[in-house]
């Protein structure tokens, strides 16, 4: 079970305009899974949460594209007054990024571990650090944040993600 099965049935309850249950459903989520995701966001098809989707917490408006994997204890939400932010398709999301304030995440990046985004990351990217910054560019296509391997290299797991920190 993962919290984004319920995300999905509260979503399109949300959508669908039916009263009281999208709220019964985020509550649940709440309950089961200890995260806040709410019905009125937006998250597209194929994305996932990482063991579960337990810890993470969601602002309601927040956007978030295709193939997204997104790791336990995320927060993805908006700053005092300022707009909330919107993650493109295949990205890789690692454990305890906080993602805060309008910031646009582009497509194919990879986060590593307890990143802290506060500023717009560009596309083919891998970022990490506090704040986060760009440590090297990969090619186009070449991330499967799905699954968390790159396609050339099957074998060569996210581990540069989340070690990144450490050369720095």
């Amino acid at each position: 079970m993962n919290a984004i099965g319920l995300y999905r049935v509260g979503n399109w309850l949300h959508r669908h305009r039916v009263p009281l249950l999208p709220r019964v459903v985020y509550y649940l989520t709440f309950l089961i899974f200890n995260s806040a995701i709410p019905p009125s966001c937006q998250i597209g098809s194929g994305s996932r949460f990482a063991y579960g989707g337990i810890g993470v917490v969601l602002h309601s408006r927040c956007r978030i594209g295709k193939g997204v994997l997104i790791g336990q204890n995320v927060t993805i939400g908006g700053s005092f007054g300022s707009d909330v932010p919107a993650i493109g398709d295949n990205v890789f999301i690692g454990p305890g990024v906080r993602i805060i304030g309008g910031i646009h995440v582009g497509s194919n990046v990879v986060l590593g571990a307890n990143a802290v985004v506060i500023q717009d990351i560009p596309d083919n990217c891998v970022a990490a650090g506090v704040p986060a910054r760009v440590l090297r560019t990969i090619p186009e296509n070449y991330l499967d944040a799905l699954t968390g391997t790159f396609r050339d290299s099957p074998q060569q797991d996210l581990v540069l993600a989340a070690t990144a920190t450490q050369e720095t």
